[in-house]
């Protein structure tokens, strides 16, 4: 089984979260919103990782052309 875009499609939602989380709330001194909107950037930059992550694995499994040789001049 292909792994790489399960990994690219669950790292996209983890960033995106990531964005929703830290953008959308604004603590104004309550403790518990900050610690979520420092949790969104936890969130987002692992969701960068594994994107990546993703991205290499599709791109190493991904099946290459057979190299034909000619040796005809």
């Amino acid at each position: 089984m292909k792994t790489g875009m399960p990994l690219i499609l669950t790292g996209s939602s983890m960033f995106i979260l990531g964005l929703l989380l830290f953008y959308l709330i604004s603590p104004e001194g309550n403790r518990s919103l900050e610690f979520i909107k420092n949790m969104g950037t936890f969130v987002g930059l692992s969701g960068m990782g594994v994107t990546l992550a993703g991205i290499l694995l599709y791109l190493i499994n991904k099946n290459a052309q057979p190299i034909k040789e000619n040796y005809d001049i």
